[in-house]
């Protein structure tokens, strides 16, 4: 009996608040202006889903006429969390022995495992992360993250490695990109510790001397540890954002960044960032009560100064 008539009160209170939000246009625009911002991470959904490759494990290519055997060899497993071999040598465009652990020191890097001399899908991975980097322009490769790139055919060459590099460079075209984008080769035990750690699995197919692999990248922390993976060959350049700034542990974004991070998720299930929307009710819920609190603010300082006034005016 308490309980209904609890209820019934509550209902009358609301009514009445909401009759009286509608009497007065000032407040209503406040109202509308609140849900505005509430709603404003949706803009950006269109944008944080824009990967064209939809959900299940990576894509995978082969060369023509391969074994179908090879094929089922070939995938991308998720480490979340694990941490990658650290110690592991590799060389430079410019055939300089480097530790994997040179380039993770304070930045998230992305990290690409591909082969240079690779016909046709390691070029287009390679362009769709080049594409996402460039149309990211609140973060600059070199300044806010680095990009690794590792080929795992033992037989590529610094020389190649080079070439790749100006051409992605040519395209890029932003300050200390240079420094920030590194392109390595590596033997056979170096490669094989590297892929088996972050769960990249491909196969050589010796009928027609190309590799059969999926394709992807990863994000790391500046530790080393596996934060992020993108599947496809193309990146929406939101999701990658979003997943460099939560790898940095927020060292690095905007204030927008961090609403959207509080709004979308990334699913590993998809290797995408998706609408969480009680995320978004939740945050509505806060600016609905700031927005109430200044109201009232808003009322009290007027009728403190309509009683001003007509004490003056007396």
């Amino acid at each position: 009996m308490k309980q209904d008539v609890d209820n019934r009160c509550m209902t009358i209170m609301k009514q009445a608040i909401v009759q009286r939000l509608l009497a007065r246009p000032f407040y209503m625009v406040i109202i509308l202006a609140l849900t505005t911002v509430c709603l404003l991470p949706s803009a950006f959904y269109p944008s944080v889903r824009a990967q064209n490759w939809g959900q299940g494990p990576p894509p995978v290519a082969g060369p023509v006429n391969s074994n179908p055997e090879i094929l089922n060899k070939v995938g991308i497993d998720q480490r979340l969390d694990e941490q990658i071999p650290l110690d592991l040598v590799f060389r430079d465009e410019d055939g300089k022995e480097v530790r994997l652990g040179d380039y993770f020191k304070d930045k998230p890097v992305v990290l690409a495992l591909v082969y240079y001399s690779c016909p046709m899908l390691c070029t287009q991975i390679m362009s769709g992360v080049t594409k996402a980097v460039d149309n990211i322009p609140s973060l600059s490769v070199g300044k806010d993250f680095e990009i690794v790139t590792v080929s795992f055919d033992a037989r590529d060459t610094p020389e190649l490695a080079r070439e790749k590099k100006m051409t992605y460079l040519n395209w890029y075209k932003r300050a200390g990109a240079a420094a920030g984008w590194h392109f390595l080769t590596g033997d056979q035990p170096s490669i094989d510790r590297l892929t088996e750690a972050v769960g990249f699995h491909y196969a050589f197919d010796t009928k027609t001397n190309q590799f059969a692999h999926a394709s992807g990248i990863m994000v790391l922390t500046p530790q080393g540890k596996l934060s992020r993976y993108f599947y496809g060959i193309e990146y929406a350049p939101r999701d990658l954002q979003l997943g460099l700034v939560e790898a940095s542990n927020n060292k690095i974004g905007s204030l927008v960044d961090q609403l959207l991070l509080y709004c979308f998720h990334y699913d590993p299930t998809t290797g995408k960032y998706g609408f969480v929307i009680m995320s978004v009710i939740r945050l509505c819920g806060v600016l609905t009560i700031v927005g109430v609190a200044a109201l009232v603010l808003i009322r009290k300082r007027r009728a403190r100064r309509n009683q001003s006034l007509d004490g003056g005016m007396i």
